[in-house]
């Protein structure tokens, strides 16, 4: 008998409790990075979706798209202004967000997941009012904070076994459609459902000690410590965050993986040694 079979056949068995064990758990997963940047990135990622689907996870789908937006705005010629390194959002460029987040983007991620043979559909934070919004900076204009989540439409839609691929977009009080940033959404969501786990797909291997060896395993108050000594600087810093803000509003464990590694949410989901860093309450 081929080695390789029997290698997939130990491999299918040693996933059997993990199987068990979230069946029926919703799990959030933040999509950016190298999964989305190419179509085979995009294509594994719908792959593991639909067989978190099939096996009974419930997978909500929340997507960035920023490199997308930076391209449309080049190509119609909308100047940016940026504040302390962060693009400042007017009419005319919200415009364009809608237009590439809620458009091109979330449709392909839905089509690329129903191609693998899974249920997806996709929805913006506008939708059922699922995220409410106010001005993170006024300096940074349309740009959000979630204050009220509603994630009806998303229970609706598991209960349809359909997954959720959503946009990161949200409605003002007075209408207005404000940009939120993809990690910030994706943790206020799972904050909303009390998700079994987020998963922040990025494009390194996880949080790093000052050796540079990742750390499988940290909680907030680490966190906080890293952050001060500067361990953990830079675009860490607001990954981190939004895991330990997700982590008090009651979401089991986040996890920051390397996007990039073929199949890392199958990895973290369905194996012993999981992949990237596991961010939870202490025990």
């Amino acid at each position: 008998m081929n080695r390789d079979w029997i290698g997939t056949a130990a491999t299918l068995s040693n996933a059997l409790p993990y199987l068990q064990r979230y069946k029926g758990a919703t799990v959030v997963i933040k999509l950016g990075g190298h999964a989305m940047g190419s179509d085979e990135g995009m294509h594994s990622f719908a792959r593991d979706v639909a067989l978190m689907q099939q096996v009974g996870v419930n997978p909500v789908v929340v997507h960035g798209g920023g490199p997308m937006i930076n391209q449309m705005l080049d190509k119609l010629g909308i100047k940016s202004e940026f504040v302390n390194g962060k693009r400042v959002t007017d009419e005319a460029t919200i415009e364009v967000v809608e237009m590439v987040l809620a458009g091109s983007v979330n449709s392909r991620i839905v089509q690329a997941i129903s191609e693998e043979g899974g249920k997806a559909v996709g929805v913006s934070g506008k939708d059922a009012n699922l995220m409410i919004c106010e001005t993170t900076d006024p300096a940074l204009g349309l740009v959000g904070t979630p204050t009220e989540v509603d994630v009806t439409i998303i229970r609706d839609l598991h209960a349809a076994k359909a997954i959720p691929v959503i946009a990161p977009l949200g409605m003002g009080r007075n209408g207005e459609t404000f940009n939120i940033n993809g990690d910030t959404a994706a943790g206020a969501i799972a904050g909303a459902l009390k998700a079994d786990r987020l998963l922040l797909l990025t494009d390194v291997s996880g949080v790093k000690n000052k050796d540079g060896e990742v750390l499988t395993e940290i909680d907030a108050g680490q966190i906080a410590a890293m952050i001060a000594d500067g361990t953990i600087a830079g675009g860490m810093i607001p990954k981190t965050e939004t895991a330990t803000t997700a982590i008090a509003e009651g979401v089991r464990g986040v996890v920051i993986l390397d996007g990039r590694a073929p199949n890392a949410c199958l990895l973290e989901l369905f194996t012993d040694h999981g992949a990237g860093s596991l961010i939870r309450t202490p025990r």
